[in-house]
């Protein structure tokens, strides 16, 4: 299966919800790296890692799907036979 058609896959309800907490936390994470106001280093290397986690789980979450013919799929049901 392509990257293109797996983007366009159904995504299963659990990574749904993982993919949009995914998104909160790299939008907090640039809300806090992007404040204007002074606020200590070890708040704004958090605000980095928020980012990369977030953009991280999105990107996985996205990424999964439901179809029926995925390798692992298949390989699962081998080696129960």
């Amino acid at each position: 299966m392509r990257l293109i058609d797996r983007l366009k896959a159904p995504t299963p309800k659990f990574f749904k919800v993982l993919r949009n907490i995914g998104l909160g936390l790299a939008a907090a994470g640039g809300v806090i790296v992007a404040s204007p106001i002074a606020i200590p280093t070890i708040i704004i290397t958090i605000g980095g890692y928020l980012i990369v986690a977030g953009s991280v789980a999105t990107a996985v979450s996205q990424i999964v799907t439901t179809t029926e013919g995925d390798a692992s799929t298949s390989t699962a049901n081998q080696k129960n036979n």
